[in-house]
């Protein structure tokens, strides 16, 4: 009887276990609605993502530049 309990118990745990999966209880997995909906970008978030965007170009580019200039020094000294 505590065997047989001990195994109803395990299997309730794995139950348990696997019904918290990514998708549980549907059977072919997340389905999407059939109406999607646009979703807009209000102007001040285009303004911040721009903005992040232009300080990534003007890092690079300076980034770029800078190994310019340590290439150039380098080349120098080995002239001497």
């Amino acid at each position: 009887m505590t065997y047989a309990f001990a195994v109803l118990a395990s299997l309730g745990a794995a139950g348990l276990a696997t019904s918290a999966s990514a998708a549980p209880g549907a059977p072919m997995g997340v389905t999407a609605p059939d109406a999607t909906t646009q979703v807009y970008m209000t102007p001040m978030e285009r303004r911040m993502m721009e903005r992040r965007m232009m300080r990534r170009h003007m890092e690079r580019r300076m980034m770029r530049r800078e190994m310019m200039r340590r290439e150039m020094r380098r080349d120098m000294r080995r002239g001497m």
